[in-house]
Formats: structure tokens, C-alpha cells, sequence
């Protein structure tokens, strides 16, 4: 597999032959193939396993819409792309090093694929493709990025009709014996999937729990993001709750995006040089980070009750607020971490629970490596008001998709047709508050 993770001949026929032996083996009926729309939200066909070497190589079809669900497609002029166009079929083609038998659905298993064009091309929208794009960009400059996800998640007992007006009310004392194997298949269900878990806890909120991952390499830390996000709801309608990654008045689910620069051979970390104290490459990625925070923010925060949290964390703001960075230190937009056994890496903590994956670590490569490329630097002290204006962050999304509009170099590593695409769609919603609260906590495609 090269480093777009686009397979040979060999590797094809190879990887199919051993998934068709496997099929056998656990007596697999059925395969789901998956892949994440703009959302971060699992799109899939399943197919029986019968026909699944003629899908491996011929990919499966799917509507375009599907994956760049928007409720109106003339308002979306990327690549100036015809209502026709935009209802055009796409192919699903197999990652084959992501096949997995879901250990939570009978003789089912689950294979992530890359979305293309009918002539094999892939999607210039699509956040898989662009994720691999950027740590493509990174394996070209000699480095590899070490990374994981932490979620914040609310379990909820089954909703109740009161006075015709939905209402969730937590499921009581989650960590007791009584609910213990709901989360010993969850945490054992994830490992056989090949996300690692590396810790799981209650957090803030009624019915919140947190869950971390173990670091891996490469796009690997995405897929296990976009795996768990998916098999945690399946699992709890089978326990009678309901998982919801969703964000109001009410609460807040974080998604923190930890990570650290390696070689490009994965052996040494490229931060630290002694405590508290980045090498240079460490200093110039942060630097980065902190420069294209609002446009970050925009792809990390993606929805307006996301952004609610910036303004509640800082009660004098009232448009922006400022990215900070720190060590050890929780409030900082980018905490600087340097204990627990994993060596250096920074915490980016800018990111909602309901933030697609593949594109929070796209945008994270992407500033990163802006940094490293024009030196960009940053002081440790205290910043004067003056300084803190380059690392303004909008708290209205409508703000934050303008700075993302005007940050050419992101604009330049996500591709165009991807902004504007993203950017139509945002602001479509906000029109048509799609996002609303009240009617979308229950709904599966917005939580």
C-alpha cells in the first residue's frame, strides 16, 4: 500500500484471497461497507459476503448526496457541480487492511472505504481522502504524527413523551454492576475492531463517561474514532441507552485530538528535548497550530451549540476569544503534556465530540506543517493584546467559516472544492437551523 493507501494488483488479490478465507472460516453472511459523509457519520451498503470479492475490486455504488447530505444541492457550487451531477453515483472502494467481523452483529463484519468518482478518482470531498492527503504531505517531509482520540459521550435511557416534547433522562450510576456489561462489550468490542481503549471513566455531566484511545499511527487513529462512534450507538440500543455524541445548553462533549511529530520511521519523538521545553520542529508545529486556530476551530467545532462552550468558558467574551497554550494545563486551547508514559505530545482541545475525525486531523496536519514550512514561532511568556489578535477564535460559527474562507494556506492543503463545499453547507444550515437543538438531540445524523 502506498503512502495515499492506494493498492496494487498484488496486494489486491492477496488481501481479498486472505478476507475470503476468513469470510469462510467465521461464517460471515454479510459485509458492511462504510464510509464517512461531511458529517463524520457512517454512510454503508451492506452486501451479502457471497459477492464480496467482485465489490472489492469493482467498488460499490452509492449517491453522491449520501456522503454530501445537504438539503439543497443548487446551493452548493463546488466544483460548479449540476444538480445532476451532484446526484450522481460514487463508488466505495475497500480499504482492505480495515476489515473486521463486528463482534456486536451476527456474522456481520465492516470494511471503511475511500469514496471516488466512477472513473476511480477519488472525491475532492472526501474527509477520509484528504486526511491521508495531508499525512502524505507529512511522510514527504520526513515525519509521521502519533495520535489519538479522547471523547466525552452521554448515555441516556430511553426518551419519554411529556406534554408531546421529548425528554432524556440519563441512565442512573452508569460504572455500577448493573450496567458493567454494556461496557465490557463496548471496551472488548473496540479492541477486536483495532481500537484500543485506553482508558474509560464518568465525567462531568449526568449519564457523560470519557473514553481514550491508544495512540497509533497515521490514519489508523481516525478510523478507530469513526469505528467507535458507530458501534458505541449500536451497542447501546442493544442495552436499552442511547449514545449520543450531541451538544446543547445543557452540556458539552468534548473530542480531544492528542498527538505527537515523529520520524518518518515511527522511532523518535520530535517535541521534547527536556521537560517543559519543545525541540524547534516541536516550537514551529505549535506555532502553526496557534495561527490557524479560528480556521481549525471551524472544523473542530462545526456546529453553532458546539461553539456555545467558548463563550461560556470566558464570560467577557462576547465575538472572540483567544487560543492559548500551555504545559499541563487544561483550560489552554493546546495543552502541552510531557507525563503518563507517552512522551511528548499536545493535546488539542479545541475540537466537539461531534466533529467529523478524518477532518480534525487534516486541519491539525495541515496548521502543523505550516508551521514547520515558514518557521513560525510563538513566545512562551504572556501574550500582549496585540499578540493575542493572530490567535483571535470567533465564537459564532457564521465568523468562523469567514476566517476559514480567508486562511489561504489551509485553504490551499484541504483543497477548495472541499471549503467551499464545507463552507455552502454550514451556512445552509445555519439558514435553516438545521442544527436546532431541541428537534435534532434524538435524530442519529447530527448526534
Amino acid at each position: 500500500m502506498n503512502t495515499l493507501g492506494i493498492q496494487s494488483d498484488i496486494q489486491l488479490t492477496s488481501g481479498i484471497d486472505h478476507i475470503k478465507q476468513q469470510i469462510a472460516r467465521e461464517d460471515i453472511s454479510f459485509v458492511r461497507f462504510e464510509a464517512t459523509d461531511l458529517h463524520g457519520v457512517s454512510r454503508s451498503k451492506t452486501v451479502p459476503s457471497r459477492f464480496f470479492q467482485e465489490k472489492a475490486i469493482y467498488g460499490v455504488t452509492m449517491p453522491r448526496s449520501y456522503l454530501e447530505l445537504t438539503l439543497s444541492p443548487q446551493d452548493n457550487e463546488v466544483d460548479h457541480i449540476s444538480a445532476a451531477n451532484f446526484n450522481s453515483d460514487v463508488l466505495l472502494i475497500p480499504d482492505l487492511l480495515t476489515f473486521r467481523i463486528l463482534p456486536w452483529a451476527d456474522k456481520m463484519a465492516r470494511v471503511i472505504c475511500d469514496s471516488c468518482a466512477i472513473t476511480g478518482n477519488p472525491l475532492r470531498t472526501s474527509p477520509r481522502h484528504i486526511a491521508k492527503q495531508q499525512l502524505s504531505q507529512l511522510r514527504a517531509m520526513g515525519f509521521s504524527l502519533h495520535s489519538s482520540f479522547t471523547y466525552e459521550c452521554c448515555i441516556f435511557g430511553v426518551p419519554e413523551k411529556i406534554n408531546s416534547k421529548t425528554l432524556f433522562f440519563p441512565a442512573a450510576t452508569l460504572l455500577s454492576n448493573h450496567d458493567l456489561p454494556f461496557f465490557q462489550q463496548l471496551i472488548h468490542g473496540m479492541y477486536y475492531m483495532g481500537a484500543d481503549v485506553d482508558s474509560f471513566s464518568s465525567a462531568c455531566g449526568p449519564g457523560q463517561i470519557e473514553i481514550s484511545f491508544k495512540p497509533e499511527f497515521g490514519i489508523s487513529s481516525a478510523d478507530n474514532a469513526f469505528t467507535f462512534k458507530t458501534g458505541i450507538k449500536e451497542m447501546a440500543k442493544k442495552h436499552g441507552f442511547i449514545a449520543s455524541f450531541f451538544t446543547d445548553d445543557g452540556f458539552y462533549n468534548s473530542g480531544v485530538l492528542s498527538h505527537s511529530l515523529w520520524d518518518v520511521n515511527g522511532k523518535k519523538n520530535l517535541l521534547k528535548t527536556v521537560p517543559s521545553e519543545l525541540t524547534e520542529i516541536g516550537k514551529k508545529w505549535l506555532a502553526g497550530l496557534m495561527h490557524h486556530s479560528a480556521a481549525l476551530s471551524c472544523l473542530m467545532a462545526p456546529g453553532v451549540s458546539c461553539r456555545k462552550r467558548f463563550a461560556t468558558e470566558n464570560k467577557e467574551a462576547e465575538q472572540l476569544i483567544y487560543a492559548t497554550w500551555g504545559f499541563n494545563d487544561n483550560s489552554c486551547a493546546f495543552n502541552v503534556k510531557c507525563h503518563g508514559g507517552k512522551g511528548a505530545y499536545i493535546d488539542n482541545k479545541l475540537g466537539s465530540a461531534s466533529a467529523n475525525p478524518y477532518l480534525a486531523l487534516a486541519a491539525t496536519v495541515a496548521a502543523g506543517l505550516d508551521g514547520i514550512r515558514r518557521s513560525l514561532t510563538i513566545d512562551s511568556g504572556t501574550l500582549s493584546q496585540k499578540q493575542l489578535k493572530n490567535f483571535a477564535i470567533p465564537i459564532k460559527l457564521e465568523d468562523a467559516l469567514v476566517a476559514l474562507e480567508e486562511d489561504h494556506v489551509m485553504r490551499g492543503a484541504l483543497g477548495d472544492p472541499f471549503v467551499q463545499y464545507f463552507i455552502a453547507m454550514k451556512r445552509y444550515e445555519i439558514e435553516t437551523k438545521e442544527l436546532d437543538a431541541e428537534r435534532n438531540k434524538c435524530l442519529e445524523y447530527f448526534i
